[in-house]
């Protein structure tokens, strides 16, 4: 999907502490840097579909659907690629593992590339 961009950046180093929002994430084998470890290493959400709960590390401006469509599928957000591979219980987005590691920003290019 052509258009959609990283809205925001987040991680959650403590569990049940709020998060803390990044202009500029460094995305490990494991996740982003400074994020605890969970059930992913990473979780996107559309921006469309947070709420108050939202403990998601990307939100992105693709459709809710259209990044539910892309489980099974890789997604490169600036030189990063992540591959899609779940949707989590019980709250919005999906989750991934990282492919590629590197730098994320706001306003990257969010791809969904196959």
């Amino acid at each position: 999907m052509s258009g959609a961009l990283v809205a925001s950046i987040h991680i959650y180093p403590v569990k049940g502490e709020p998060g803390e929002e990044l202009s500029v994430a460094d995305v490990e084998d494991d996740g982003l840097a400074g994020d605890r470890r969970k059930r992913a290493p990473v979780q996107l959400v559309a921006a469309e579909d947070v709420d108050e709960d939202t403990r998601a590390n990307f939100v992105v401006t693709m459709p809710g659907d259209a990044l539910l469509a892309a489980v099974g599928s890789a997604v490169r957000i600036g030189v990063v690629e992540l591959e899609v591979d779940a949707v989590p219980s019980g709250c919005p987005g999906v989750y991934a593992r990282v492919r590629r590691p590197g730098k994320v920003s706001v306003g990257d290019t969010v791809e969904v590339i196959g």
